[in-house]
């Protein structure tokens, strides 16, 4: 709490805070966003809190602290050496609010193993358009959730099959397949216990 938190918007401290925030974080976001494309881990995790939670869609589980953060950045940046994002719009921020978000286009070229889960490379490139929701203590990130279209992205890496194809029907096939076996099977289960 800054001590000026119920003050008149309209009074000039409320209002010079409020562009100051609103200029701190253009700054940050801009920077924030050159440390990705530095693919320098130390330069990232200066922007985040000892503690950073982070949930990011291409990621199995939420992160905690600098440690899971660098074993995300080596995994990706390893699979993706060639990965930038660029600011699209934003970002987007409520005066007085330790938060803000904005739109990013990510973009790179599979050419390592994306482990987790698993994943060879395909030497396919991907673009995808996202956002950040950063939240902010000690002017560095302490919450970060990452959203983008994760089944664009793994079409386009060729993990799953294009849209239409006779690949996706196929494992479409495959899926109800499965699903009416396992409905079978607990039917079976629950007749014999």
């Amino acid at each position: 709490m800054t001590g000026t938190e119920n003050a008149d918007p309209g009074s000039e401290p409320a209002a010079a805070e409020a562009a100051s925030s609103i200029d701190w974080i253009r700054d940050f976001v801009r920077r924030w966003l050159e440390a990705w494309n530095s693919h320098d881990a130390e330069q990232v995790l200066g922007f985040l809190t000892d503690d950073v939670e982070i949930r990011d869609d291409s990621w199995p589980t939420t992160m905690h602290g600098h440690g899971d953060v660098r074993e995300f950045l080596q995994a990706l940046w390893r699979a993706i050496p060639d990965m930038t994002f660029e600011l699209l719009e934003g970002p987007y921020v409520i005066p007085g609010e330790p938060r803000a978000s904005f739109h990013w286009r990510g973009s790179g070229t599979f050419t390592g193993p994306m482990d987790p889960p698993g994943f060879a490379p395909t030497g396919r490139r991907w673009e995808v358009d996202g956002a950040d929701f950063q939240e902010y203590r000690d002017r560095r990130i302490a919450r970060l959730r990452v959203a983008f279209d994760m089944m664009s992205v793994s079409r386009q890496l060729g993990v799953l099959p294009a849209v239409g194809s006779s690949e996706e029907r196929a494992m479409a096939t495959v899926q109800r397949g499965v699903i009416r076996a396992l409905g079978e099977y607990r039917r079976w289960r629950s007749g014999t216990d």
